[in-house]
């Protein structure tokens, strides 16, 4: 599938919306992949204005089709949610994607990854962090004026643009929204809306009885002769 650039001077141009290449390697950079995005997703599903995508090809300058990159996540402050194909940023208001992020794997090579890094600190990204879950290393940068530059203290590292915070222990990465709750699986999300419901459930059962209990303490003091609302 491809996308037609509407520009007039420029309208033969095609962006492809697909590279060819897979969305990821294995299935646990597939489940991480998924789980920052469907979280980031989350945490602003109220902001109209805040676009999240996965693996969605990503074209900074008009007219060049070859130059791209599809970042695993991306998260785009001041544009609207909705359908792309691809984010052609001359059609975003040139606004580029603030926040980045990539899942290593062994299929990954380091002089690819490197010609990320300087795509995305070339065009602005403002938050770049990477994640090796083999080694459950993760590495940040934070722009500082035209460069990327490392986070020297990534664990307890708080985003300056998502507000979450990220902790890395010696067998996983753990990040935390703004209110201190944690990223969570589909099914972990899934587990504690039936809990909710459960939960609530139980509350209305308990009040129902209480109800009962209620309407027949009141018949019994009206057959001995009592108005309970004079008591």
């Amino acid at each position: 599938m491809v996308t037609q650039l509407q520009s007039p001077d420029k309208q033969n141009i095609i962006y492809p919306d697909d590279n060819g290449e897979p969305m990821s390697d294995n299935t646990e950079q597939f489940r991480l992949i998924v789980w920052i995005k469907e979280n980031s997703e989350l945490l602003f599903a109220k902001d109209p204005n805040v676009f999240v995508a996965g693996d969605l090809l990503w074209y900074p300058v008009e007219g060049n089709n070859k130059l791209c990159q599809a970042p695993d996540v991306m998260v785009v402050f001041g544009r609207p949610k909705g359908y792309r194909g691809s984010y052609q940023q001359w059609n975003e208001d040139h606004i580029p994607p603030q926040v980045v992020f990539e899942i290593w794997s062994p299929g990954n090579r380091p002089a690819p990854m490197i010609q990320k890094f300087k795509f995305y600190e070339r065009y602005g990204v403002e938050e770049y962090y990477l994640y090796d879950p083999q080694t459950v290393e993760l590495t940040g940068w934070h722009r500082q004026e035209e460069q990327l530059e490392a986070i020297e203290q990534i664990d307890g590292w708080i985003s300056p643009r998502l507000g979450v915070r990220f902790q890395v222990s010696e067998t996983e990465l753990q990040i935390f929204g703004p209110s201190g709750e944690p990223f969570v699986s589909f099914v972990e999300l899934a587990q504690l809306r039936q809990q909710a419901e459960a939960r609530a459930q139980q509350a209305e059962t308990l009040l129902e009885q209480e109800r009962s209990r209620s309407q027949a303490l009141e018949l019994r003091l009206r057959e001995m002769g009592i108005d309970p609302n004079q008591l």
